[in-house]
């Protein structure tokens, strides 16, 4: 024990990596639903391993968080300012209104319990689940103009009232969002049915089968012999795929079997007749049952064995090469295209979240739009879309250096109000600057491409080097701040994570109207919790709740970051 103990102290980097990979595997842990997630597993297993009083460096943990600060505001830049456009603006505003909300709350919440600035950081960062508070406060209170053993000491609370607060922060915003939502807004049953009646509205068929038709399915490509009498005199390509336009379903004739021929590269004028084999394909719900019409579905391995590519493509702002600008159209409007003949939406993500795919869903800037197709004709669509992603495998190191360094810099100007330091801090800046950068790069994809791997990697890699050496640092006094602390904490954690959430639910519906599905999106998306989105949209059985989560996340992650700072300055 001595051993390890002497090689953890001579090289703290190897318990940075020991925390890292203990806490992961900690964190994947599920136990009747409930986990305790990565950020907090990889916290506890640094405090733990904090006790063997291990020395650790303050500029690798600051060089960690502002990548993953970098790469937040890059991820989220172009649903940021997309949500600035007249469209969004109602949901830009409740997401403000949320985030003030939560920020007063809070700090209301801090001074009855006569909490220092170190607890009330905790308690934002615990009670809101946005882990990245700690780095703000942290260099918050690292610039305040006081004792350094008082700055050590909120410090070192910040860490346990995140701790304390985190898990009812996580479970607590899920149940209240799926279960108490819906009762607030009239009861669970007349939530379903407004989805199910948004979704029509949409253009979802009415026919299909519920709990079967979500933006998870897959293309399906299937074959059938022709034996309708329909086509007895012969019937081309282009008359059978408009007479399925014309029922609403959207599927093409792939592949053809004459005389035990199979014709690949088929065109519109091509005849069918009784007896010949098709390929047809569309998404799931378009090509179930078509036996029934069109004749028996036949498993033909020589007939179906043909490449099928799936390219997601980025899609892209402004750009005079274009002549089809996808950006604020609907997805009936991108699939009328010519150049999306043969090729089908198996997914839409915004941010990371899968959005439905329907006729009536808006298309944003910096969606990714997973294309399934023949070669030629998904790479082509991909194309005109916007730009295959990744169109590169290399991240622009210069590109996110850049960017680091010029927010960093413009973060740590101060402006000095009555004595008191006012600054974004360099966390702040790197924040905002991820922002415009992120959104510069959607709008010229040529330069700036951090692809979505690497992304995850500095989110992931970036956010829990910072923590591990936060939980190694504060290890120590850890333990007798969780005594001295504990109770109450839990106890204001509860009340921190559900005041805004019922809030949020009340002002949604009643002052803003949005649609009950909207309302609960927007709620959890302001609250940046993807463990309640989640639950949302298992509980109510539709995707339609994402489409209120993207913009108010994008918001609410900014905000409630920078409250970091402006809690710390609030209670001090």
């Amino acid at each position: 024990m001595q051993w390890i103990t002497d090689l953890l102290r001579a090289h703290p980097e190897l318990a940075i990596y020991f925390t890292l990979g203990i806490g992961f595997l900690i964190g994947k842990i599920h136990i009747k639903g409930f986990s305790l997630g990565i950020v907090t597993s990889v916290l506890l297993v640094g405090v733990v391993v904090g006790q063997l009083n291990i020395p650790m460096t303050g500029a690798l943990k600051q060089t960690a968080f502002l990548l993953f600060l970098f790469a937040i505001g890059y991820k989220v830049g172009p649903q940021f300012f997309a949500g600035l456009k007249k469209e969004g603006l109602p949901q830009v505003l409740f997401a403000v209104v949320m985030c003030v909300f939560i920020l007063l709350s809070t700090w209301v919440i801090a001074l009855v319990m006569g909490y220092n600035a170190g607890e009330a950081a905790g308690l934002l960062s615990g009670s809101q689940t946005i882990s990245a508070v700690i780095g703000v406060a942290d260099d918050t209170i690292r610039g305040l103009s006081i004792a350094d053993a008082e700055k050590q000491k909120m410090l070192d609370i910040i860490p346990v009232a995140y701790a304390v607060t985190y898990i009812f922060g996580t479970a607590g915003s899920a149940w209240i969002l799926s279960k108490l939502g819906p009762r607030m807004l009239g009861g669970m049953e007349k939530v379903k049915a407004a989805c199910r009646e948004l979704e029509n509205r949409m253009g979802k068929d009415e026919t299909e089968k519920p709990g079967i038709i979500d933006a998870k399915r897959e293309v399906e490509f299937r074959s059938y012999r022709i034996e309708n009498s329909w086509f007895r005199k012969g019937r081309k390509v282009e008359e059978l795929e408009y007479l399925f336009k014309e029922q609403g379903k959207r599927l093409f004739v792939e592949r053809i079997r004459k005389a035990g021929n199979i014709i690949d590269n088929v065109r519109g004028s091509e005849k069918l007749y009784q007896g010949d084999e098709v390929v047809l394909s569309g998404r799931y719900e378009y090509t179930i049952g078509e036996e029934k019409w069109i004749g028996k579905e036949v498993d033909d391995n020589a007939l179906l064995s043909f490449p099928v590519m799936m390219v997601k493509s980025t899609i892209a702002g402004k750009s005079r090469r274009r002549s089809f600008k996808a950006n604020g159209k609907k997805v009936a409007e991108l699939r009328a295209q010519p150049f999306m003949h043969g090729v089908s939406i198996q997914r839409i993500k915004r941010m990371g979240v899968d959005i439905p795919v329907l006729p009536g869903t808006v298309l944003n800037t910096g969606d990714t739009l997973e294309l399934v197709g023949k070669k030629i004709d998904a790479m082509q669509a991909a194309k005109e879309i916007g730009y295959p992603d990744p169109a590169t495998n290399e991240t622009d190191i210069v590109y996110l250096s850049i960017g680091i360094l010029i927010g960093a810099i413009v973060g740590t100007l101060t402006l000095h109000i009555k004595g008191i330091p006012l600054s974004l801090s360099s966390s702040g800046g790197a924040l905002i600057a991820g922002l415009v950068f992120g959104w510069w790069r959607a709008h010229h994809p040529t330069m700036g491409a951090i692809p979505e791997a690497a992304l995850w990697v500095f989110n992931n890699m970036g956010l829990n080097i910072f923590i591990a050496i936060v939980g190694i640092s504060a290890g120590p006094g850890f333990i007798e701040g969780f005594k001295e602390a504990g109770l109450s904490l839990f106890v204001a954690g509860i009340l921190a994570t559900a005041l805004p959430l019922v809030f949020g639910i009340f002002v949604a519906s009643r002052w803003f109207r949005f649609h009950p599905a909207i309302a609960l999106g927007c709620c959890a998306g302001a609250r940046t919790t993807t463990a309640a989105i989640g639950a949302i949209q298992e509980t109510l059985g539709s995707e339609t709740p994402a489409l209120g989560y993207t913009v108010t996340y994008a918001v609410g992650n900014t905000l409630l970051i920078l409250w970091g700072v402006f809690i710390t300055l609030m209670v001090v």
